[in-house]
């Protein structure tokens, strides 16, 4: 029994001695390196990442450097000729909004792994230390209460056994758990590696003339809403992260049922999920700040434009590689600028002074001229008006449109907008280039920007001109002359809306009558739920149609902006739509007045021809019958003021049976499209309202029109106007007539049939 009871004794000092520092080392070893190395893992795996984002980088940043050279070697080099704005517009838009999204991205990535860097080797790996020695504790005291077990169990009570007892139990307590790993972290620790520095990519930012800095996000409005967005999803991990480390933290009490070994391990795990989770949160605060910081730059400036396509008359848009051309080019270079800047401005035909690319210096002294209206009366800046009756406030008139107005540093005006369904004063300055800023309101219903605050908008905008200090310190814009709106900015309140007479693509059509001189006139409005690209396209027909004046084209009477809804009023045709009109009236027209319907259709574009205005869209339904039958050429919502314009967003909404050849297959338009929808319309006119291709789909007429088919003559119809309409059908637009020919050949079958031109 004695060496029975030796043995139990050998075998549990075995137990004690051996089998801890033989499995628990290499178990600590394999847990230490495994969890070091899913660390590093983490660390190389964020190098990869950043590697990867600098190559997308890279990628956005030649697709920029193409798409503006495309734009330069259009606008600068090639003149008026070539891909027009719309397609020009929209894809060096959306490579600028790729590139100012991915550096924004490449910013907060090496903020995150930045941060991640200096955790991993100042919280995580030392906390990763004081875990594993946590372990390697908790298994001592695993094994002592292991082997308390065997003693309790194993106990005999004979005399025999009591000395072999003690001596095991003596043993047992002589275990010191935080005495057996004394030097096992010294002994097993090792030299880290080089710290991985996480930096900004100078070389990427070279081309970008400022606008994308190293380490500094871009606001813009290409990336605001996404940097608001990443903020809101910041903001709201923070508060999940807070949360569950909240949970960890407070109760304690959970954590003391069971065996003391399980204890101290619950314990030593939820601290190192606490640490884990606190330099997750500072690494998501870090980027939170960067975020916060950039919007609050803005101050209550307006988000800028985040293209080169900016109508900022401050912007000289032209790329390194021209640049480095000769001097001799340099003249040329400035021309393109000023050419560029021009074409922006042309729908409006109004000639811009540029202002200077450096802002004046800021000082209180007043321009010589005083501002003054178009009538030739001064703007008034002292009156006891609103601010809607105020020569200078311009209601909702598009950015683009105020853009246009300011000229010269120090032109101002006031105007109001719409952002996420809030509505905004902006006081929109020319200064070194156009600056918009919006109307701050204080907790007290006060309005200010970075001075003094007011109770009404009008009173600071008061206190702005007469001061002369800057509008704010970090702009130095200062207001020298208030911009009236201009003659066909009418007030919404001046028209008396009277009965729907029909429904146009962006909202109602009405009869109206006004105010002040009780004309009854028709009036286009604007869906208010409609977004802003879509009031923009609207106001496009009245930008047109405002400088002109021609019997044959509907007049523009004036736009409505002071508020919503956008409205165009247009002088009222009685006779309404001349497809309408010429079924209705079929039985009593005689050739004579169709060729006089034809002669003013041919009136009508000869004159949109001079202006180098392509129409996209003549057809009957679009032209309007006024008194003694006059036909005036209606709707231009889809002209384009160019000599050539090629669509870049398909052919959508486009009138199949209409169009040209060239249009539909290569989407390129130019006056000569015109004439053949010209002849088409001399068709309806002829067929007295007929349907052009009845009975073939779209597809069905384009592939029978490619074949050499044209559509026959109508019954009745002149030999001669037939000859004319198969030569506007010319397949080559080269071999078709332009409108003064066909105008004049119109206007001698005219005289034939002896037709009034009453």
């Amino acid at each position: 029994m004695r060496d029975l009871g030796r043995q139990r004794e050998d075998r549990v000092l075995v137990r004690e001695e051996d089998i801890p520092h033989e499995i628990q080392e290499r178990h600590f070893q394999q847990s230490f390196y495994l969890t070091c190395g899913l660390g590093l893992l983490k660390n190389h795996l964020l190098q990869d990442e950043v590697n990867r984002k600098k190559c997308e980088y890279q990628k956005y940043l030649e697709l920029y450097k193409l798409m503006r050279s495309r734009f330069e070697e259009h606008y600068v080099k090639s003149g008026r000729g070539g891909r027009k704005l719309d397609e020009v517009r929209d894809k060096y838009q959306k490579a600028c909004r790729k590139l100012h999204l991915t550096h924004n991205e490449y910013v907060l990535l090496l903020c995150e792994a930045s941060e991640f860097e200096k955790d991993f080797r100042t919280v995580l790996l030392p906390g990763l230390l004081e875990h594993q020695q946590s372990l390697q504790e908790a298994f001592i005291l695993a094994w002592k209460q292991i082997l308390h077990e065997v003693s309790s169990n194993s106990d005999c009570t004979a005399d025999k056994f009591r000395e072999v007892q003690k001596r095991i139990e003596g043993s047992l307590e002589a275990i010191k758990p935080t005495e057996e790993y004394k030097d096992f972290t010294e002994k097993h620790k090792t030299t880290p590696t080089e710290p991985v520095k996480f930096t900004f990519d100078e070389s990427l930012i070279e081309d970008s003339a400022g606008k994308l800095l190293p380490n500094q996000l871009t606001v813009d409005n290409l990336t605001v809403e996404w940097l608001r967005n990443k903020l809101s999803e910041l903001e709201s991990s923070i508060k999940e992260n807070q949360e569950k480390r909240s949970s960890l933290t407070a109760n304690p009490d959970s954590f003391l049922n069971g065996k003391s070994s399980e204890i101290a391990s619950r314990v030593d795990s939820s601290k190192k999920e606490i640490n884990e989770l606190k330099c997750q949160e500072r690494k998501m605060l870090k980027q939170t700040e960067l975020i916060k910081s950039a919007l609050n730059e803005l101050g209550c400036e307006e988000v800028p434009s985040g293209c080169d396509l900016s109508i900022d008359n401050n912007q000289t848009f032209i790329s390194n590689s021209s640049e480095q051309v000769g001097s001799s080019d340099s003249s040329k270079r400035g021309f393109g600028h000023h050419r560029i800047v021009n074409m922006f401005r042309k729908p409006f035909r109004r000639k811009s002074v540029p202002s200077s690319p450096i802002a004046p210096p800021r000082t209180k002294g007043r321009r010589d001229s005083a501002p003054r209206s178009e009538g030739g009366d001064p703007v008034a800046m002292t009156t006891n008006k609103s601010l809607v009756d105020e020569e200078w406030f311009h209601g909702v008139l598009p950015r683009e449109e105020v853009v246009r107005l300011l000229t010269q540093d120090g032109d101002f005006l006031v105007r109001e907008t719409t952002r996420n369904d809030e509505c905004q004063t902006v006081l929109s300055v020319c200064w070194g280039g156009h600056k918009h800023f919006i109307v701050q309101t204080t907790a007290e219903g006060h309005y200010r920007f970075e001075g003094p605050a007011f109770p009404s908008i009008r009173e600071l905008i008061l206190y702005q001109f007469n001061s002369g200090l800057p509008v704010t310190g970090r702009s130095g814009a200062i207001l020298y002359k208030p911009i009236p709106r201009e003659r066909w900015e009418l007030n919404n309140d001046d028209v008396v809306l009277l009965d729907k007479i029909g429904r146009g693509n962006f909202g109602d059509v009405y009869r109206a009558q006004l105010k002040n001189s009780n004309d009854v006139v028709a009036v286009k409005t604007c869906r208010v739920t409609l977004p802003e690209d879509h009031k923009k396209k609207f106001l496009q027909e009245g930008r047109i149609l405002k400088q002109y004046d021609h019997p044959n084209i509907v007049k523009l009477i004036g736009i409505c902006v002071q508020k919503q809804p956008i409205m165009i009023v247009m002088e009222l045709v009685p006779g309404g739509s001349l497809l309408t009109f010429l079924r209705k009236k079929s039985p009593a027209l005689t050739d004579g007045q169709l060729m006089k319907m034809c002669l003013d259709a041919a009136a009508g574009m000869r004159y949109l021809e001079s202006k180098n205005c392509i129409h996209r869209d003549l057809a009957a339904r679009n032209c309007l019958v006024g008194y003694n039958n006059v036909v005036k050429i209606s709707d231009f919502g889809m002209s384009r003021e160019e000599e050539e314009y090629i669509v870049s967003d398909g052919m959508k909404q486009i009138p199949i049976k209409w169009t040209a050849p060239e249009a539909l297959n290569f989407g390129k338009y130019t006056s000569l499209c015109d004439v053949w929808s010209y002849g088409i319309l001399c068709w309806e006119i002829f067929s007295r309202g007929g349907t052009p291709y009845s009975g073939m789909s779209n597809s069905k007429a384009r592939e029978k029109i490619d074949s050499g088919y044209r559509m026959p003559a109508p019954d009745n119809t002149p030999d001669e106007m037939y000859r004319l309409m198969l030569r506007c059908w010319e397949y080559k637009p080269e071999n078709r007539p332009n409108f003064e020919q066909i105008y004049t050949v119109v206007e001698t079958l005219c005289a034939a049939y002896r037709v009034s031109f009453l």
